[in-house]
């Protein structure tokens, strides 16, 4: 496809409809907002310039995600930093409550802030799959192509780390 209307109507459903997804991961991997914003332009940059090698429509997220994934390594690779250091940031607005709800919006957050911290004490790889398949959204089978494991392998780390993180919630909340 040449810089044709149909090209660029494209692109622009395909950006809107996955922008906020590949943000949310990135951010999360990433924990920096200018970063993030940076390796999310390049994403979608690199998605403009490929788009005509995707044949499968239906693979576009998949793209996308892996994208995103071998950009996020390269980038710690380039500059030498372990992935051990990846953070895992909330970018949720706490949205505006009534004052009956902000003491529940508060212990909300709270035990939001515990989940994504249990997260950061999970193997890269487990913690990976879980931000992949909750906030990416992707399938079982997306999500293994991505990490380039079998897709038993994810549903088993997946239970794993879900098991953790209701053990975890029940534990605070009694």
């Amino acid at each position: 496809m040449k810089e044709t209307p149909k090209k660029i109507i494209e692109f622009t459903i395909t950006y809107n409809k996955y922008k906020l997804r590949i943000y949310n991961y990135v951010l999360k991997m990433v924990s920096d907002k200018m970063l993030c914003e940076d390796i999310v332009q390049n994403i979608f940059l690199k998605f403009y310039e490929n788009m005509d090698l995707i044949k499968n429509k239906n693979s576009i997220s998949y793209w996308l995600f892996k994208t995103a994934r071998n950009d996020i390594y390269s980038f710690f690779r380039s500059k030498k930093v372990k992935s051990d250091q990846f953070n895992v940031l909330d970018v949720d607005e706490v949205n505006k409550a009534s004052s009956e709800n902000l003491e529940i919006e508060y212990e909300k957050r709270e035990l939001k802030n515990i989940v994504l911290n249990e997260l950061d004490n999970l193997p890269d790889e487990q913690k990976e799959i879980y931000l992949l398949k909750e906030y990416g959204g992707l399938s079982y089978k997306e999500v293994a192509g991505i990490m380039e494991i079998d897709e038993n392998l994810v549903k088993s780390r997946l239970y794993k780390t879900r098991q953790k993180l209701i053990s975890l919630i029940r534990k605070v909340e009694t």
